[in-house]
């Protein structure tokens, strides 16, 4: 099926430049049974679009009309049929080689049509349905492409035809140079033929409508519906601090859903995988600045999982690297060391408390204290800083120059005896435990969690690389959808670069 799908897509853009968004994303809702929308101005190859679309399906006949303030639903639907009038004083329209006997339909400059044929539209793209006089006719429409070089006025009641037409797509004009030269030098004589092999045939098109319906929309594609639909209730407008809430109707999603369906089938898919969802903001935006930020919204949801089990691994990795260090300065600690200093009040198992302080809430880190040198001897290089976590709280640890030193530290000189810590030469107290009281020896039975986080790491960097894989190979995307998606790898895997060098330093 997607083979085909790509020899199809080939061949309808043979001779036109830059609209393999358009004509895929076309031939997408034809499939679903649903329309689009394409805005742009005059020129831009908009009713190309519906022409290459007729050549997808097999005998297929077509309409076109380019509406005006004017128009009547003669034009569009037929004229009433004068000799049935007459005969029978029936209100019969003649549709043959109108709209209602077409497969493929192009409706230009939409939003001029009048109250009377904006509202048999509205059955006519919803139901499939046109009622012909007392008769209500079942219409083969398979596609109704409709173009405008503006967006619908606002409180004209135009916003029930706006809300049918599920994807909404900008048409620019060429901008690749190679590509515009090639434009102006061929002729337009040449006719485009596609293989009727390629071609849909109605037997087909019904059989594959069958086989949509039975994709299976799996419960972790739902959540990610769930989170975008949330988060477009807040779209970032580019360029200003506006926040949007952007309303997407039921009957929309409803119909989106069909269109994620078609889109798996057309993937050669049984069932949808939440970077399918990618495309679907396209159907979402309901103006054209709201449209890149709800692209990055899809992409941020696609990767939400990703993104968050890395964060839980980095602050369990954080940990572990504190637990490592305190297991490594155990070792170096001797059990005379040990007793000596069982006297001292232990905080939150690392620290001890210097009391008289010009902060009350300093601490010292306590297997740095165990290893100073005795006051008298050459001193140890430490350094003093906020704790990052908590500004209130002054913490104090040796420094060997290895590593960056805190944000905001400065540099001291340590040294001890029994009771005392020396600051810069400055004697402080170190807090002891209350006469009576015990507590177990600092640093006691203290290891790491012997996660194998490499192996961890991996793993998450093979899941991005699939995620990547499947998107690329996703027929609705565009060059600027990968660009988006590329960026957004790029910190992710930047991020895992930094998680790896972390993870070597359990091993130090």
């Amino acid at each position: 099926m997607k083979q085909r799908i790509l020899s199809l897509l080939a061949e309808m853009n043979r001779g036109i430049y830059e609209k393999e968004t358009e004509i895929s994303l076309s031939l997408l809702a034809a499939l679903a049974g649903e329309s689009i929308i394409l805005l742009g101005p005059p020129g831009v190859a908009k009713s190309m679009v519906a022409r290459r679309l007729k050549m997808a399906f097999r005998k297929a006949a077509s309409f076109e009309y380019l509406m005006s303030r004017f128009s009547t639903p003669d034009e569009i639907f037929g004229p009433v049929s004068i000799s049935r009038l007459k005969s029978s004083d029936a209100y019969v329209r003649s549709t043959e080689g109108y709209l209602p006997t077409a497969d493929v339909v192009f409706l230009d400059e939409i939003w001029k049509a009048g109250p009377a044929i904006q509202n048999t539209l509205l059955t006519v793209i919803n139901e499939k349905l046109f009622r012909n006089g007392n008769a209500e006719m079942r219409l083969p429409l398979k596609l109704l492409v409709a173009a405008s070089n503006e967006l619908p006025a606002q409180g004209e009641g135009l916003e029930a035809m706006w809300d049918r037409f599920i994807i909404r797509l900008e048409c620019r004009s060429i901008q690749k140079d190679s590509n515009f030269d090639r434009m102006l030098l061929e002729s337009d004589k040449e006719e485009i033929r596609i293989d009727e092999k390629l071609q849909i045939s109605d037997e087909e098109y019904e059989e594959w409508s069958k086989e949509i319906d039975k994709v299976r929309i799996p419960q972790s594609v739902l959540d990610a519906i769930h989170q975008i639909r949330r988060s477009i209730r807040a779209v970032a407008i580019s360029g200003t601090n506006e926040r949007r809430n952007v309303y997407v109707s039921d009957r929309r999603w409803k119909n989106i859903t069909r269109l994620l369906r078609t889109s798996v089938f057309m993937h050669d898919r049984k069932e949808a995988v939440p970077t399918d969802l990618l495309p679907i903001y396209n159907c979402l935006w309901q103006e054209p600045e709201e449209r890149d930020d709800i692209r990055n919204i899809i992409i941020g949801v696609l990767f939400s999982q990703t993104k968050e089990t890395l964060s839980r691994m980095q602050h369990d990795l954080k940990e572990d690297i504190r637990l490592h260090r305190t297991a490594s300065a155990q070792k170096r600690v001797s059990s005379r060391q040990l007793k000596r200093d069982a006297d001292k009040k232990l905080y939150n198992k690392f620290y001890y408390k210097l009391l008289g302080c010009s902060n009350e809430n300093t601490f010292i880190f306590a297997q740095d204290y165990q290893q100073l040198p005795q006051y008298g001897n050459s001193a140890q290089q430490g350094v003093l800083y906020n704790d990052r976590r908590n500004q209130s709280v002054v913490v104090i640890r040796s420094y060997d120059g290895s590593t960056s030193a805190p944000l905001g530290s400065r540099p001291v000189a340590l040294t001890r005896d029994d009771n005392y810590v020396y600051i810069d030469g400055v004697r402080i107290e170190v807090e002891q435990i209350a006469e009576g009281d015990s507590q177990q020896l600092p640093f006691a039975e203290v290891s790491d969690s012997g996660r194998d986080y490499s192996a961890e790491i991996e793993t998450l960097a093979d899941s991005i690389a699939d995620m990547e894989r499947g998107i690329a190979e996703n027929i609705f995307i565009d060059d600027a959808d990968r660009n988006e998606i590329k960026a957004y790898i790029a910190s992710l895997r930047k991020e895992i670069a930094f998680t790896r060098q972390d993870i070597e330093k359990l091993y130090d």
